[in-house]
């Protein structure tokens, strides 16, 4: 038992080196190949974050969400979609977003489509809202490095 083993630890120092820098590059391909995240699930935490926001009245980071060249409907622009999340912000204390399932439309992998339906309710914070609207939202993304950007919204009032 004793020869054997002490031949196991022989055979463990000559193949050290060279076992070491297969482990080191073997764990570097597989680090840089899983680092980034899949399009479509980057989108949906995107998504989600900017319901957070809203929900958090965080409108600051609401506007780090949304891309240079942003365009809303009727000619409104990045600045515009900030005015209107800040002014829905003054508006109602509690700010809601409730949206239905995503249908993720991509368009490579930094150009995307997602359209929902969205129940936005606002109030003064008591239990239930003033206020609730429905829409069918359509929204363009574009990916700019690791982040999606939010390039363009479109909205229509549904019943509830």
């Amino acid at each position: 038992m004793t020869n054997s083993w002490n031949g196991v630890q022989r055979e463990r120092r000559r193949a050290t080196p060279a076992s070491l820098w297969c482990l080191v590059l073997s764990v570097l391909v597989l680090a840089t190949s899983c680092s980034r995240t899949p399009p479509e699930e980057a989108l949906r935490e995107t998504v989600a974050a900017m319901q957070a926001h809203i929900a958090s009245r965080d409108a600051s980071a609401l506007y780090g969400l949304i891309d240079e060249e942003f365009s809303g409907p009727e000619g409104m622009d990045r600045r515009g979609a900030r005015q209107l999340a800040t002014g829905m912000m003054l508006r109602y204390r509690s700010v809601g977003v409730t949206t239905g399932p995503l249908e993720i439309t991509l368009q490579g992998d930094d150009r995307a489509t997602v359209r929902t339906r969205v129940l936005l309710t606002g109030g003064s914070g008591a239990v239930l809202p003033d206020s609730a609207r429905a829409y069918r939202v359509e929204s363009a993304w574009r990916r700019r490095g690791d982040d999606w950007r939010l390039l363009s919204l479109r909205w229509e009032p549904t019943g509830l």
